[in-house]
């Protein structure tokens, strides 16, 4: 089982992984939990939307953008507040 990912140099820890190819392009699916002390950090950089992607227990590298992009709750600002996103990633060209 996958148990992480990195986005540019992020790592993030994820509860689910999934990767498929789809137009001769690798696509992958993530969940992960954000707390609200992660908040600021993960959406500054989910807000850059193409990333240099690598999941090193796949031995995966690409390039990729976000396709899709949600999260269980929009109110991370409070203590103790946990959102669970997912993400889906395209591979794009350099």
């Amino acid at each position: 089982m996958v148990q992480e990912i990195r986005l540019n140099d992020t790592i993030i820890k994820i509860s689910h992984f999934e990767k498929k190819k789809k137009e001769n392009k690798i696509w992958i699916s993530v969940t992960f939990n954000v707390t609200n002390e992660e908040y600021h950090d993960i959406t500054t950089l989910l807000y850059k939307g193409t990333f240099d992607v690598k999941v090193p227990e796949k031995q995966i590298e690409f390039r990729g953008t976000i396709q899709q992009y949600s999260t269980s709750i929009t109110n991370l600002y409070e203590k103790g507040n946990v959102g669970e996103y997912k993400l889906t990633l395209k591979e794009v060209e350099n």
